[in-house]
């Protein structure tokens, strides 16, 4: 399957989202509706149902979160360092913020679509083992760096989103019934394979619709920066850490690097929002990352595949 294949479904249906809205019918009120049902019933559904029959010895291994997590890691961490650098402020909160936006990934409307095109559903085992400690764990860095910013009304607030998250309730839910050896029954698994097929499409057309509701800011220099970490240095990273430290097979590194090389996912904006850091770049880095992603993930695919 050639790169242009794989990746022009991807961006007709961003597009298709972006100019519904920002030039059609759509307003936000209506693709908030269409993101409820998208994040809460169909990709859920999406991931409960490809967890539960994921090859479990397959999916969790060691060195996969290591030659993922660590380089994440590490970009954090100079994230939060390049921002002290370049600005010399010393706010917790915005060196934090601006390192959650040179690492944190948008794993569920790019990541997941473009490994499913370029490589198949038989590999969402190791997708989900890694999604599903993805924003629990930078969100929780970003929030301990930034808590002497941050009311403990807004930290409560904070882990019982993320233990009340839909993505991390239906992978953990899943991976129990895949580890139980329990059976669906028949019209019930069904129901949930009718409701999980637009989920992709749904989450693509969502992420295009968002596009047209977030700008370029003035701080764009910092934004470019941040996206340019986010898309070329972090997957590289994870590719070399992959490739020769752990000498992960192809495939699998494969999935590592895609994941790793996804834009900016939106919820950094709101983590933004909740420790008052950044707003506006974040969300010019959303933007901008999002659209060089389509040329930094077809040369990514090139690469890998």
């Amino acid at each position: 399957m050639s790169t242009l294949s794989i990746i022009f479904p991807l961006i007709f249906m961003a597009s298709l989202g972006y100019f519904l809205t920002a030039k059609g019918p759509f307003n936000k009120a209506q693709i908030s509706g269409i993101s409820l049902f998208t994040f809460y019933l169909s990709i859920p559904a999406f991931l409960f149902l490809n967890m539960y029959k994921a090859d479990l010895a397959k999916s969790f291994v060691v060195d996969h979160f290591l030659a993922f997590y660590l380089p994440v890691l590490m970009i954090f961490a100079v994230g939060t360092a390049l921002y002290y650098w370049l600005t010399g402020r010393a706010l917790a909160a915005s060196c934090a913020v601006y390192g959650l936006s040179c690492s944190y990934s948008n794993t569920i409307l790019v990541g997941l679509p473009l490994i499913v095109g370029a490589l198949g559903e038989q590999v969402m085992g190791n997708v989900f083992a890694i999604i599903t400690f993805h924003s629990a764990m930078l969100f929780s860095l970003t929030f301990l760096i930034s808590a002497k910013q941050s009311s403990r009304s807004e930290l409560k607030l904070f882990i019982k989103g993320i233990i009340f998250n839909p993505i991390v309730l239906s992978i953990s839910a899943g991976l129990l019934l895949n580890l139980l050896e329990v059976s669906l029954e028949k019209n019930f698994f069904n129901g949930l394979t009718l409701l999980s097929q637009p989920a992709l499409a749904c989450a693509l057309f969502v992420l295009g619709a968002n596009l047209s509701f977030y700008k370029v800011a003035k701080d764009w220099q910092l934004a470019l920066t941040a996206a340019l970490i986010k898309l070329v240095l972090l997957p590289l990273c994870v590719y070399l850490t992959g490739h020769y430290l752990f000498d992960i097979t192809a495939v699998e590194l494969s999935v590592l690097v895609l994941l790793s090389a996804s834009p900016l996912g939106v919820n950094a904006y709101l983590i933004a929002m909740q420790v008052k850091a950044l707003e506006s770049v974040v969300a010019s880095t959303v933007v901008l990352s999002t659209v060089l992603s389509v040329i930094t993930m077809s040369i990514w695919l090139a690469v890998l595949l």
